[in-house]
């Protein structure tokens, strides 16, 4: 182990060279491992040990406590739970139902398909979900997301995509994989959402003004709105302008406080009359929606049917739930059977980047309202994996956690998950009860909707505090943005997630190296350099290549500080072996100061010519004296001939 006298013995030596090479963006984490070998039958018996032990673990009452959390909740559930989880399920219920059918339009479905992945999603998630503010249930990104992957195609592909992803999102967090998450950045995340919530509103203009606009990215649907421009209906531009203004105005009235800022100090009328005001603007998208089709009921009363409609209107929606079935996983197209892999090739590469971009979301709003809480992101993914699953075999398409419901959620005082369960029974009874009167309903009043929605995603208020922070992290998270908007989504978030990878992989192939000469009690200099992180693959060529430079400019023995060296491979291992044969061959001392035992095992299992290391500073004084004597022993012949 490092000897801390020997550090500070050497900090007091006269410093005639000092200067530092490569990043220093790397936090240093130091281990401690037994350097003794284990042969393979202890290696067998270990396996099968941890083996044995990860099964007890997985059928141990607390691992399935962990892993269904309502088995924590329930037991000390009360009945001040139960009210506020029925206040926020029903708030949150009257968010859902235009919200979700306005989803479903911006999927490229039809409106009962938001519907119907509204309520078995959220009620699996009563039961495996980790977060009491998550309502499961269609999003503007991933539904977004579902149009582009969908290419045009029928609900079918909905439902299967719908499988595929909660498939996918299961198997990771069985395989515990939740860690992935953490590979994308805040600038990668906040340029996809900004990105996407531009192309959200994009998307939704042509039902704002009523023009058919086609496309998915942001210039192919300028081109289409320009192109159709001249057809554009009057009767829809001014109800979903008049919506917008009216939800931006309800949006305002719910942050809106009369009298004392302390609510204790507040009178009952003033408590009430703040609670009306939120209220109010929590569940502004349902009194748009109800108040629009109420007024289009009238208006469509009132006309001869033999008259055009101003304005275009939802249709009919089928009554009733849905069939409770398999998603299918053969299609017909044009009288031709399409195989389950031929599908998968036409949905390409969002099949396995839908179920990232629903974690992230999921994981985001964990995080916002965790209040200090650990977030599990292995059990999020087993949540909406099972809900995505579930909402399958109710024909939905993929959903996951909702930003705008999870603060209405969150602000109605939800206490528990089991909101969801109220959330599910409502929108139940609109799909058996209500969905007759949805006929009414105009596009550009669910256009508006989603707009309102989406246009605060835009996170124009990140930059200033990522620039102040650290100006180079602007690139990536400018770069996703960009790549979002004039590429496939897809390829856009994995751009911006591979350009935030390789400048981690540069950082790591490009190690701060501290270069110092020193002199010992004796009078003998020498040269330390000092990395400060592993040695792997990227980084090797580049400290072999520093090392050889430094030390043929300076005729003196080298020590290398491994104090940072947590780490090593094989390939490290290799250039070690040439670095000590190189220094070898000229005479030249080579030194190796604190060499954890774990990295020491992996330079010898090369055997390199000659591995010189120490751990405290006599033992240095000894090494240094004894090269010295060496290398004025192999000079003195040469000295004697001249």
């Amino acid at each position: 182990m490092p000897d801390r006298d020997t550090n500070s013995s050497m900090n007091s030596h006269d410093d005639t060279y000092k200067c530092s090479l490569g990043s220093d963006d790397f936090i240093l984490v130091e281990e401690v491992v037994s350097g003794r070998k284990t042969s393979t039958v202890e290696a067998v018996q270990g396996i099968c040990l941890c083996m044995k032990q990860k099964l007890s673990k997985t059928v141990a009452m607390k691992n399935v406590r962990r892993r269904v959390p309502i088995l924590k909740w329930l037991p000390c559930y009360t009945i001040e739970d139960g009210l506020g989880d029925i206040m926020s399920g029903v708030t949150v219920g009257l968010t859902v139902i235009p919200q979700s059918m306005a989803y479903a339009g911006l999927a490229g479905l039809p409106p009962q398909y938001g519907l119907y992945g509204s309520f078995l999603g959220a009620f699996i998630y009563t039961f495996v979900g980790s977060c009491k503010d998550v309502p499961m249930g269609p999003t503007a990104i991933v539904s977004l997301m579902t149009y582009s992957t969908l290419h045009g195609y029928g609900p079918e592909y909905a439902t299967l995509l719908c499988f595929l992803t909660g498939v996918i999102q299961l198997a990771m967090g069985v395989c515990g994989l939740g860690i992935i998450i953490d590979f994308v950045s805040g600038p990668v995340s906040s340029g996809f959402t900004s990105a996407v919530a531009l192309l959200i509103i994009a998307s939704q203009i042509k039902d704002l003004i009523g023009v058919h606009g086609t496309g998915s990215s942001l210039w192919e649907m300028m081109c289409s709105l320009y192109k159709d421009i001249n057809t554009i209906s009057y009767g829809d531009t001014v109800i979903g302008v008049g919506c917008i203004v009216f939800l931006l105005v309800l949006r305002v009235i719910a942050e809106v406080r009369i009298g004392p800022t302390d609510p204790e100090q507040q009178s009952c009328v003033q408590k009430y009359t703040n609670k009306s005001f939120w209220l109010i603007g929590s569940i502004r998208n349902s009194i748009i929606v109800i108040s629009c089709t109420i007024m289009s009921y009238m208006f469509i009363s009132a006309q001869d049917e033999k008259n055009e409609l101003p304005y275009k209107i939802i249709g009919t929606i089928p009554a009733g739930l849905p069939e409770f079935r398999l998603p299918q996983f053969t299609m017909q197209r044009n009288n031709e059977t399409i195989g389950f892999f031929e599908i998968m090739s036409t949905m390409k590469s969002n099949v396995v980047v839908l179920p990232l971009i629903g974690l992230l979301e999921n994981i985001s709003i964990c995080k916002a309202f965790a209040n200090g809480k650990t977030v599990d992101a292995t059990q999020e993914l087993l949540a909406i994996g099972l809900c995505n699953i579930g909402n399958s075999f109710v024909q939905s398409f993929p959903g996951s956690g909702s930003f705008s419901r999870s603060a209405v959620n969150n602000a109605s005082g939800v206490r528990t998950p089991l909101g969801g369960l109220y959330t599910s029974i409502l929108v139940i009874v609109a799909l058996l009860f209500l969905t007759p009167y949805f006929y009414y309903i105009p596009k550009t009043c669910l256009a508006a909707v989603i707009i309102t929605a989406v246009v605060f995603m835009v996170e124009v208020r990140v930059v200033k505090p990522i620039y102040r922070s650290k100006k180079s992290d602007l690139i990536p998270g400018m770069f996703t943005f960009f790549a979002c908007l004039f590429l496939p989504l897809e390829i856009g978030v994995l751009f911006g997630i591979g350009l935030n990878l390789t400048s981690i992989l540069y950082h790591a192939a490009r190690p701060k190296i501290s270069i110092q000469e020193y002199k010992t009690r004796a009078g003998l200099k020498y040269l330390m350099l000092t990395p400060d992180r592993c040695l792997v693959f990227p980084s090797a060529d580049y400290v072999r290549n520093l090392v050889t430079k430094h030390s043929l400019k300076r005729d003196m023995p080298v020590v290398i500080d491994c104090s940072h060296v947590y780490g090593a491979d094989f390939t490290a291992a290799k250039v070690i072996e040439m670095l000590t044969k190189d220094f070898s061959d000229r005479g030249q001392a080579l030194f190796f100061y604190n060499l954890k035992p774990s990295v020491v095992d992996v330079f010898r299992g090369v055997k390199p010519k000659e591995l010189v290391f120490y751990y405290n500073k006599k033992e240095l004084d000894r090494l240094l004296q004894k090269s010295t004597e060496q290398r004025y022993t192999m000079l003195q012949p040469l000295l004697q001939t001249k």
